[in-house]
């Protein structure tokens, strides 16, 4: 019963674990504990671990089935030289590579393809249609924490 309570409460809350872990943050524990989905981890930063807390509320505001007890380890930040190209304070590039769609990429980069639409609006300049992505563009990710260029 337990491995299928871990396993449903897991899938809830896949997009917010995808993101932490593509955000850096080290995830310690991810268990069911008290009949909550548990998890413990370390964020490279306050504004990952903000990030971190944004997914979990997007998937359910008020979190009844879930502890996540998440710290600040500034030891875990990536040098500056392994960091993807940064076009702005939490902003960063990525070029569109053949198969790519503006959710594909919103799913790389926030864990959830429905936020495709903020790197729509973070690109009007050069995009008038979100379904109307060209292989080679450079694209801003508005707050990304993670992904490559």
């Amino acid at each position: 019963m337990s491995d299928q309570k871990l396993d449903q409460l897991k899938m809830k809350y896949q997009g917010a674990i995808n993101f932490m872990k593509q955000a850096g943050v080290r995830l310690t524990h991810v268990h069911v504990q008290d009949d909550k989905l548990f998890i413990q981890g370390e964020a490279p930063s306050q504004e990952v671990k903000n990030r971190s807390w944004d997914q979990i509320k997007l998937i359910d505001p008020s979190y009844s089935d879930l502890t996540a007890d998440l710290s600040v380890n500034p030891s875990l930040a990536p040098s500056a030289g392994t960091q993807a190209q940064s076009s702005g304070v939490g902003n960063q590039t990525y070029t569109v590579k053949s198969g790519d769609t503006l959710s594909k990429i919103s799913k790389q980069y926030y864990g959830d393809a429905n936020q495709y639409m903020k790197i729509f609006e973070a690109n009007r300049d050069q995009l008038s249609d979100p379904n109307k992505i060209q292989v080679g563009q450079k694209l801003n990710i508005p707050g990304a924490s993670v992904g490559v260029s």
